[in-house]
Formats: structure tokens, sequence, C-alpha cells
């Protein structure tokens, strides 16, 4: 077997419209293609010895057990893949649970598709499955070393790319709200919501955390300064930079006990508390000092009771954990190193903060701590006893944590939230120590020890004992407060042709409410009229520029073909989805083969539209028309025939629709009919000539309409869009060049040839077509091009690209040739395969009142050589 190649899909998709995050691998089964598995020796018998669990997959018939029952009575390999691959990530500890299986129009090769949860474990997974069944296959059986190591390794590629636990507890909660979100690239960032909606987080700073609190929660000396002049008990305490002035330290702070540690410290590295004499304040002192950058170590009294973290959002106490460090209980058998072996076995402890608790790890550290209680580890603990590991509670060094939300006295939440906003914090994570939080600290001599910006939330979310704390909902409730929406508007645009002049005219028209409108197209990205980047920007990236630009207040995007079935679209929902036409282009790429797999495609943009949207389809296509049946979405129809049935039947239920009608672009509610503008005052129809330009205004108008844009700023719209070069590149550019016309258009499938034929057809003189194709289009659709164009033109040059796309020289013009022929051998053809020779051909050669048509591979390059021609116009 043979992976042949390997798609991440990240967004809804050709596959799946709930299944967002999907591996596609195409496989070559090779010499497996006519085996299934009850052919294949043993291969049942070593595939339930490798993977047992495989029992709990259910299958087609439905019930547990029933895939195995499908390998025992034969199915194909690829089937057995996708089913493995889904296995190995759930025993690494990632659920995953949706895979389909389809064999492509190339015999033997398979599309097998799955989900997961981490892009790279995913991939992983794939490769790994194919190796253990390919092993199978071979010699009966996988190695049990072999399956153990893909395990790790999936576990490790887990750990190093999911978010930190604090993070995913706050994106979580934004996905149970309906809330976007997105990693960006720098400084593990989050992004929640979209355009100027939008706020970040990084881990639990937010975008409403001052540099100023932040700043100050760092400065753990200065922090306790500002909160002694308020009045907050904090424990007696100075810095020092040097060594020769700890003794002085020592006795400023009131003697023994102490604690030492560093400035700059954090996640209780450096610190060492309850010390007790000179020779341990000299250790500690040292300790400190190789963790801290700034060589600043804080010296304070030690204050005996229990370790609290207690969490503020944006001013209110939400949480409280009693912190416990790390420990063993001894059961008077055991060492304490074997106690130590037996508690990390636990499946809540893992490595850094991965799981719920932290493995405890055997360290220097660990070593004193124990010296001092008296203990090394070869000691056996009597039953009941207690050996400390660490002097400091932090879950990341194995502390647990029990949840003491309910038990705190009224007046140290009065003082917390006070601490938090004396500090000015919007999320703190404030440390107490006290012997009783139930009592007030002032009456039990507790102090507060720091503040801390970015408390980590994993001790409130899943403390060891004590209930769970839904400590994300306050953090999105001060983020999006009710009334503040997360989203902006996005209005998607697909189809096959006219999407592109769709999209600019749609986002021509949503300026005119003076909002910012970001947009997308095959030719750049645009915030209003600025360029933001060039190129074909049609895929979930640049949807995704569009996005995440905090000064964006509208989305309107182009969605082309490739990037639903490369990656899935960028955004799990729009308000408006247009889908204009489906025609036979890109066919035979990507394994889509025939128009209706074409239309499956494009309408992945009709079937995100929320309940509350609009999917704007077009009356005239069936295909296009037919994808209402699968939307949840409500639909809006346009048309060019107001009598068409779907529109009646529409109007009949107090439908919404737009269609041409006695010379107006018409909006029809129910049975009120609101007439936008003529035709012939719509510069983009180009007076009316071009029907399929009419079209395209027709849906920008409905898709405008239905998201609440008032009809005279449609009116308007409609009115001041201008299909110019500069404008609009390529999309029906007509140039005057005196004695003639020129015209530039991106067309290059069947379908376009013939909306450009619709406008050609009314023009008073000669017609003159320089045509081509793309090389990757497939023979007979080059020959349909010819024989179109030999009804359209009078007189044909027929070029090619400079990128042939895998064809020989002169092999697209041929069967572009053999099409005419076949369609009016009478028309006067040449062949000129250079682009701009072709065209500068025609431009010499076109007789007076006539008209060039070109459809170049290079817009730029087509309308640079026109304009040297010296229009006019």
């Amino acid at each position: 077997m043979k992976i042949l190649k390997t798609l991440t899909l990240r967004g809804p998709n050709y596959w799946s419209i709930r299944y967002k995050k999907l591996i596609v691998m195409r496989l070559d089964l090779e010499d497996l293609a006519e085996r299934p598995s009850n052919e294949i020796p043993g291969f049942y018998e070593g595939l339930v010895g490798v993977l047992p669990s495989l029992i709990e997959h259910f299958c087609s018939p439905g019930h547990r057990g029933g895939f195995l029952e499908r390998v025992k009575e034969g199915t194909y390999m690829g089937h057995i893949i996708e089913h493995i691959a889904l296995e190995l990530q759930e025993l690494a500890g990632m659920t995953a649970g949706f895979g389909r299986t389809r064999e492509t129009a190339t015999p033997g090769v398979y599309n097998v598709v799955y989900d997961y949860v981490e892009e790279q474990a995913g991939r992983y997974a794939g490769r790994s499955a194919v190796r253990l069944c390919q092993s199978l296959v071979d010699t009966g059986t996988y190695p049990l070393e072999e399956l153990e190591r893909d395990l790790a390794d999936l576990r490790d590629l887990h750990a190093s790319s999911s978010l930190g636990p604090s993070t995913e507890t706050i994106v979580t909660e934004a996905d149970a709200r309906k809330i976007p979100w997105m990693l960006l690239s720098a400084r593990s960032m989050v992004q929640l919501g979209h355009g100027v909606h939008q706020q970040r987080i990084q881990a639990t700073l937010s975008s409403n955390s001052g540099i100023l609190g932040v700043e100050l929660a760092c400065d753990k000396e200065g922090t306790k300064t500002i909160l002694r002049d308020s009045g907050i008990p904090v424990p007696r305490g100075t810095t020092i930079q040097y060594f020769d002035d700890l003794e002085d330290a020592i006795a400023d702070v009131g003697g023994y006990p102490i604690v030492i540690k560093p400035l700059d410290g954090n996640h209780g590295r450096g610190i060492t508390i309850d010390i007790n004499d000179w020779d341990h304040a000299v250790e500690a002192y040292d300790f400190a000092a190789k963790e801290s950058k700034s060589r600043s170590i804080i010296v304070e009294r030690f204050y005996r009771g229990t370790d609290h973290r207690i969490l503020v959002i944006n001013g209110k106490l939400v949480a409280v954990a009693e912190r416990i460090p790390a420990h063993v209980i001894g059961d008077g058998q055991n060492t304490i190193e074997e106690l130590i072996k037996i508690t990390n076995q636990d499946p809540k402890r893992g490595e850094g903060h991965a799981n719920v608790l932290t493995k405890i790890t055997l360290d220097k550290t660990a070593l004193d701590v124990l010296a001092r209680q008296g203990y090394k580890l070869d000691s056996v603990l009597p039953e009941g006893n207690i050996a400390y590991l660490r002097a400091t509670a932090n879950l990341s060094t194995g502390g647990v944590a029990v949840d003491r939300t309910d038990d705190i006295h009224p007046e140290n939440i009065w003082l917390m939230e006070r601490v938090a906003k004396v500090i000015g914090l919007d999320i703190a994570g404030i440390d107490v120590v006290s012997p009783d939080i139930t009592k007030p600290l002032r009456d039990v001599d507790g102090v507060i020890v720091e503040v801390n910006a970015a408390p980590g939330f994993r001790m409130h979310v899943a403390p060891s004992r004590g209930l769970p704390r839904n400590v994300a909902a306050p953090v999105l409730d001060m983020l999006f407060p009710p009334g503040k929406p997360s989203r902006i508007p996005i209005l998607a645009v697909t189809g096959t042709n006219g999407k592109t002049t769709t999209t600019r005219l749609l986002a021509h028209i949503y300026r005119q409410t003076g909002k910012n409108v970001g947009y997308t197209t095959t030719d750049a990205i645009y915030i209003n009229e600025y360029l933001v980047e060039k190129g074909d920007n049609t895929g979930p990236y640049s949807a995704s520029v569009i996005l995440k630009d905090p000064t964006v207040e509208v989305a309107v995007l182009e969605t082309a073909r490739g990037g639903i079935l490369r990656s899935g679209l960028a955004f799990d929902t729009c308000d408006v989805g247009v889908v204009l036409n489906v025609a036979a282009d890109h066919l035979g790429l990507g394994d889509i083969n025939t128009i209706e797999q074409m239309a499956k495609v494009k309408a992945v943009v009709a079937e995100v539209v929320s309940a509350q949207g609009y999917a704007v389809l077009n009356a005239d296509d069936p295909l296009v028309a037919a994808m209402a049946e699968n939307v949840k979405a409500k639909v809006a129809y346009f048309s060019m025939n107001p009598e068409n049935p779907i529109i009646l039947n529409q109007m009949r239920r107090d439908g919404l629709a737009a269609v041409y009608e006695d010379g107006y672009l018409s909006i029809l509610e129910g049975k009120w009919t609101l007439r936008i503008e003529q035709a012939i005052n719509v510069p983009g129809t180009m007076g009316g000539m071009a029907p399929f330009m009419i079209a395209n205004a027709l849906a920008a108008s409905l898709a405008a309409f239905v998201n609440g844009v008032d009809i005279e700023l449609i009116r308007q719209g409609l009115r001041t869009f201008v299909l110019s070069a500069d404008q609009t590149p390529g999309r029906m550019n007509l140039f005057n060049l005196g004695t003639h016309h020129a015209l530039v258009d991106y067309a290059h499938n069947p379908a376009s040839y013939e909306a450009i034929g619709g406008f050609v057809g009314n023009w008073k003189g000669q017609r003159l077509g320089v045509i081509g194709g793309p090389g990757d289009r497939r023979d007979e659709d080059l020959m349909e091009l010819g024989e179109i164009a030999s009804r359209v033109f009078d007189r044909i040059i027929i070029k090619e690209d400079d990128d042939k796309r895998g064809r020989e020289s002169g092999s697209a013009a041929d069967f572009i040739l053999k099409g005419v022929m076949q369609a009016n051998a009478n028309v006067p053809t040449e062949i000129i395969l250079n682009e701009t020779e072709a065209l500068e051909t025609a431009l010499t050669q076109v007789e007076p009142g006539g008209l060039v048509v070109i459809f170049p591979e290079s817009v730029s390059r087509a309308i640079a050589h026109i304009q040297k021609h010296n229009p006019v116009g």
C-alpha cells in the first residue's frame, strides 16, 4: 500500500459539515485492491490480537463488534485503516469517532477520511495504521513494542501541540457559547470572536489585562508594598541583592522561621519555606539565586497555615482552592520511593500540565524536603503518616487541590476582591496562607503572600477533591457581556462563474452603509478600498486574514472549490451563503469527477449558513436550487425569469426573491415588488447587455437585502459600481480603442464562455475571439470551449497559457481547434500559441467597429498590452 497524499481539513468541508477536523488520506491499495480481509490468511486473528479494543466499534451493522464482523466477513483495507487510525488516537487519549472511506475514480485508490484532535497526531495515526495493516498482511502480526512506540509517539504529539489547561478551559466554554476562536501565530495567543468584536487571551491574560497591573504583580516586593500601604495583611519581608545582607534581612523580619524566594520567580521555583537555622538559610539563598534573573531575593517571615489560591475575575471572587504540597501517605509496607511510583500511576497524573495532576518528580529539592522530615527514599512510612516531597503547594510540582469555594469567610471575599482592584488585575490569582480560611485573616494571623497575573485554572476546574468550578464562564462574561456580539456578519459567495464580480459588488454595496468591509477575491484581499495582499485569495487563509482583522465590521468572502477541498472553510457558520451556479469546470481534479459532485462541494457554503441567516440560491440552476433541501437556514432565490416555478412557489409562501422583470432588478417579498433599479442604469450590467452580469447583480442585491441593508443603499451601490480594470480586473473590462473595442474577461470554462457570449451576441460589428483553456482540463472540456466559440465569434485565434499544467505544448490548442471544426468549420480559425502575439494580431487585424475578446491567462499582462494601443475610454 502507498499513501499518495494527505490533506488536513480544519473547517466545514466536502465530507462533513459537523466534523470540521478531518484527515483525508488518498491511499493506493496496490495489490490489496482486489483482496478483501477474509481472503488474507490470519489477518482477522492478528488484528484482534493487536487491537482487541476494536470490539467497541459498531460500524454498519449498528452494534458492538459490528466492525470486526465486517473484517471477518470481508471488507477492504481502506475501511480497516480508517477504523485503526481512529482507535490508535483513542488509545492515546484523543477521542475520535467519525470516519468514512470511498473509492475514487481510479480503481484501487481510496480516500480514507477520519477525524482528529491534534493535526500532527491525526496524520501520524494514519501512517501508523497503514504500517500496522501491512505488517498484518505480510506477517500476521504487529510487534507489541511497535504498537507501544506508536502510542507513545501519539501521546507525545498530543501533549506537545495541545492547548494549555487554562486556555483549553476557556476555549471549551467559548465553543459551548458558539463564540468562534482561532489560534494566532505568535506568543500562544488565542483570538475569541471575529473582526471588530474580537478579544484575545494568552493563557489567562486577556485583552482587559492592563500592563501596569501585570507588571506590578510580577514585582513581588512592589505588590507587597502597595498592599501594605492599603492596610492589607502581607508578610513582613525585605529584598536583598547580596548574600552579605542575608543575616540582617533575617533580623529585620523578626528572625526564624522564614521564607526565601526569588523576586521574579513563579510556579514555586526557587522557593524554600519554614527555614529555621542559618545553614538552611544559606542553602535556600543559593537555591533562590539560581532561579532569579535579577539576583534579587525576597526574605519573608514564615506564617504557619494552609496554602490557598483564590481566583478573582472581573472584580468578583469565583473560586478558592486549598493547595497541598506533593506528598505520599504511608501504608506500613512500601518505601517512600515505591509510594511515589504508585502515586504516579494514577491516570489523573501526567507530564507537565497535560493532565488534571502532575507526576511527582524526584530531585534534589524533594530529597532535601524529605531529609528535613527525617526521611530517606528507602524509609518505610507507618500507615497513615504523610511524607512531603515539596515545601510549596504548586500543582506543577505534584501538589493537589481541594475546593474551598463554599468555605471562605465573607470578609475574606471582600478583601480578595479589593486586592485584585488595588493591584489592577482583571484576572488575579491571590495566594493566601491561613490556618482557617473560614475566619477573617486578621483573626487568625493570615496573610496574602502573592498576587499572580495569568493564574492557572487547572486546580479550580479539576480539583483533586471537591466541586469543579466553571471559572471560564466569568472570563467570557467579562469579555463578552450581555448584548455584546462576538461575531461580525459573514457573507460567503461561491459558484463556478461570477464569484469575484459578485463578491466585489456585494462589498461595494455594503460600503454604502459606512461600515469597514473586508473582502477576499481571486485577485487580492481588501479592506475597504485598500489592498492587503495580492494573489488568488479565495481559500481559508485569506478568509482568516479578514476575520482576524480588528478593524473589519463586515466580511464578504469569495469561497472557491479548491480551498473547500484542501482545507475546509475558515468559519464554522455564516449569515448569508450565496451560490451563483454550478458548471462543468475543474472536473477530474481533487477526485471531483462529476458536476453533481461539484455541486456538493459548492453546497458546503449554503449548508453552513446559520438557522437565522439566508442561503441565496440561483433558481435558474437546478443543481443550485436543489441545495435548499439540505440547508438549515432560510432560503431566498434569484432568477432572470419572474415566472420561474420556484419563484412563483416562493411567493405563494410569502418568501423572498430577486428577479429581473420588465428591465428592472427587483426584490419580491410576498405579494410586494420592490424595484431597485433599471438594468440600463446599472454600469455593471453593461447597460443591460450582459445577462449573466444582471444575474450577479440580483444575487448581490438579494444577499445585502436579507442581511438588513436598506434598499436605497443597495440602489446606490448598483449605480456606482463600475467594471473597470482597476476595480474588477479581468471581469468584463471593456476598452474603447477608437476605431474598435477590446474586452478582457477571465472566462475559462464552458459556462463562462456561454455567459460572455450573451453579451458578445449583442455587438454590432466583427467579433474576434482570442481563446484558450487551462491545460489541466479534460480533453472534452477543451473541445466544448471550441464549440461554444464557433457560435459566438466571427473569427477565432487560439492561444495557450504559459503554464501548460502538465500538457504538451500545442495539445490544448489542438483540442480546442477540434471543437471549433466539429461545430462550424466555416469560422476562420488559426493557432498562435503565444498569448501576447495572439492578442497583438487580433488588435491590429480587427475590422473597424469590431470587438476583440480575449480570455487571458495573465489579466494584468493583457490589460497592459491593450492600453499600449492608446485607449480613449
